[in-house]
């Protein structure tokens, strides 16, 4: 039996219907990404079969017992604690273990009943089995795996005891993944999951759902992500869903060629139509009269029962960049660049002497907050450096693309924001322009200050194409793109005879344009430079963390990987601590098997009891000394 089913699923709000005819199902251990448009109701469908709203018509059927963890696109405080008034990260991450600490509690009781010679046996007699059960469900663990998690989703261990109300919007959401995580749920359903990770907690998210045994149903723009994490993909359009196998690209492929498919069919159904039509009226009236109204019949039931639908085409952008103009051969040359502000106190990094020439792609990659935007504000001489300069080539042309969008003025109109780009346009000319772009009619007159996230990407796009650049500086243009917008970019891009540096999150974009990858390294505080694509760059990676990291040592407790870069004195540490882990695992093994073989010796179990819990306690203490070494890692 399928985890949920769902038939002819319908849904309207007012006069407008989302979707209708919607029928799925989602197997055990299933994988699956839903993806289709923006509008066309993938937030609308997941709540539906999570049970956050009900269909309009059709019926959604659930798994007796099913256990299922949903999250939105923004998590709101009320979903992660009952009171954040006192609350904290941690607090957020205890709420997911409420039964196992319950067993906790009543552990600790016992084994403060069994100090007591009356009331020792019946205690020991309920300790025991209990014992087992909680170390069986993983008792011991759940502080790990908070840390573990929390640090994976990208919070520090001084994270973990922040007030809740200081954490912002993004944060809350990432708290909320973590506790559905931690909750271990028979189902996941995920609406946008990356939208609030960096590039590592992003990649830490990819292998956590590849060895998790349950199921998932993720919303993602994210088509790098999709590749890693699901093995088939609904189509959600407004006539119901269509089902393909494997990940994204798979889904491109086999897209693309049911598109041609259909269309092969459909035009040849209508020349069979046209010949038989023209049979008819040539023939209905003379001597071959019984077989014209013979075949008429036949095409009225074709018509009715088999008729191939006509292709459509959802509406997308169209995008086309000019040359520019020819650029010097070389675009960009910095010397002893440091990247920072002067009120900081070191800089953010150092860059290496970079050469950029005509025609390349340079892909800057990092984690939030390290400086990304700062290097292209930096590149514009809207900040000043640090030390060192930068020079720009001849004959260059720049369009810079703002993540933030700061180029748009919010008083003004979509139709007046492109006519300051291009003064020299006929204002016709423009709205036909801004066509291009999915702004027609009275969309054009809106003010900016009233446009959705992807409205104002699309705006800034179709400013900086209309301003014939032959140098692009692309902060997070994918961002509030719809996978069929992202598609049309990067096939523009790809397209462009100019030089591109850009700056994304975007792997799937950065895999198809990158001919160098730029790395931020804030612990070393340096740019790290690849010459070559982003595959090839992972590889590198890979390969160098293979080299760097041991074989892993078999325990009862998983633990984080080793950090890569330590000072000698924290490797020493690190050592230490690592060893006087694995021995209290082996103690607490060999306490918990003579617990089992002193039976009914009373004084032993509890003398045993006793050291157990005191060496529990250290070993709590010890791993969290692990992690604090892990997030204070110092640059070798």
């Amino acid at each position: 039996m399928s985890l949920i089913s769902a038939n002819d699923l319908a849904k309207s709000y007012g006069a407008q219907d989302v979707f209708r005819a919607v029928s799925v199902a989602i197997p055990h251990q299933a994988r699956i990404a839903l993806v289709g448009p923006n509008g066309v109701g993938k937030t609308t469908l997941l709540r539906l079969l999570a049970g956050e709203e009900t269909p309009d018509l059709g019926q959604v059927r659930r798994a007796r017992n099913l256990r299922i963890g949903y999250l939105p696109q923004e998590a709101r405080p009320s979903d992660l604690i009952d009171s954040e008034d006192d609350a904290s990260l941690w607090d957020v991450g205890l709420a997911a273990f409420e039964g196992l600490r319950r067993q906790e509690a009543e552990l600790a009781r016992l084994e403060a009943e069994m100090s007591d010679p009356r009331r020792t046996p019946e205690a020991l007699a309920r300790y025991g089995p209990l014992q087992e059960a909680f170390e069986h469900a993983g008792g011991y663990l759940y502080p790990t795996r908070i840390r573990q998690v929390m640090s994976g989703l990208g919070f520090s261990a001084d994270d973990l005891g922040r007030p809740f109300p200081q954490f912002s919007g993004g944060e809350r959401t990432r708290a909320y993944l973590g506790r559905l995580i931690l909750g271990d749920p028979d189902l996941l359903i995920l609406d946008e999951p990356t939208n609030h990770l960096d590039l590592s907690a992003v990649e830490w998210l990819e292998g956590w759902l590849r060895d998790w045994p349950g199921a998932a149903l993720i919303v993602s723009h994210d088509r790098y992500f999709l590749d890693r994490t699901v093995d088939s993909i609904w189509d959600l359009t407004p006539r119901g869903v269509e089902t393909y196998h494997g990940g994204y690209t798979a889904y491109a492929a086999q897209r693309a060629e049911r598109a041609r498919f259909q269309a092969a069919a459909y035009q040849s159904q209508q020349q069979q139509v046209e010949r038989e039509q023209d049979y008819i009226r040539r023939n209905i009236a003379g001597q071959n009269t019984r077989q014209a109204k013979g075949r008429r019949k036949r095409l009225e039931r074709m018509l009715r029962d088999e008729a191939i639908d006509r292709p459509t085409t959802e509406k997308s952008v169209r995008i086309r960049f000019g040359s520019g103009g020819r650029s010097g051969d070389q675009v960009l040359v910095t010397q002893g660049l440091a990247i920072g502000y002067r009120d900081s106190d070191a800089p953010l990094f150092r860059v290496p002497d970079l050469v950029l020439a005509r025609g390349e792609c340079a892909a800057l990659i990092g984690p939030n907050g390290a400086g990304k935007t700062t290097f292209l504000r930096t590149l514009l001489g809207e900040v000043e450096p640090l030390e060192g300069g930068v020079n720009l080539g001849a004959g260059l042309h720049v369009g810079y693309f703002a993540q933030a969008h700061e180029g748009l003025v919010a008083e003004r109109t979509v139709l007046d924001e492109l006519l300051g780009a291009a003064p020299g346009m006929k204002p016709g000319e423009a709205r036909s322009f801004l066509g291009r772009f999915l702004f027609s009619g009275d969309a054009t007159s809106k003010p900016v200050a009233v446009l959705s996230g992807g409205e104002r990407g699309r705006l800034a796009l179709a400013k900086l194409v209309v301003e014939g650049a032959n140098f692009l500086l692309l902060d997070e243009p994918t961002t509030h793109l719809d996978i069929p917008s992202q598609e049309v970019l990067q096939e523009s891009l790809a397209e462009f005879p100019g030089t591109i540096l850009l700056v994304s999150h975007d792997r799937y974009l950065v895999n198809a344009l990158a001919s160098q990858v730029w790395v931020i390294e804030p612990e070393a505080q340096e740019l790290g430079v690849f010459r070559g694509g982003y595959a090839e760059f992972q590889e590198s990676r890979e390969r160098a963390r293979a080299a760097r990291e041991p074989e892993p040592a078999a325990a009862r407790r998983p633990r984080p990987a080793r950090p890569p870069r330590r000072s000698a004195e924290g490797r020493q540490r690190i050592e230490q601590v690592e060893r006087r882990i694995a021995e209290l695992e082996a103690a607490l093994a060999e306490i918990e098997q003579g617990i089992l073989r002193a039976g009914g010796d009373i004084v032993k179990v509890r003398e045993l009891g006793t050291r157990y819990a005191e060496l529990h306690a250290e070993l709590e203490a010890q791993l969290g000394e692990w992690v604090t070494q892990d997030s204070g890692a110092e640059p070798a």
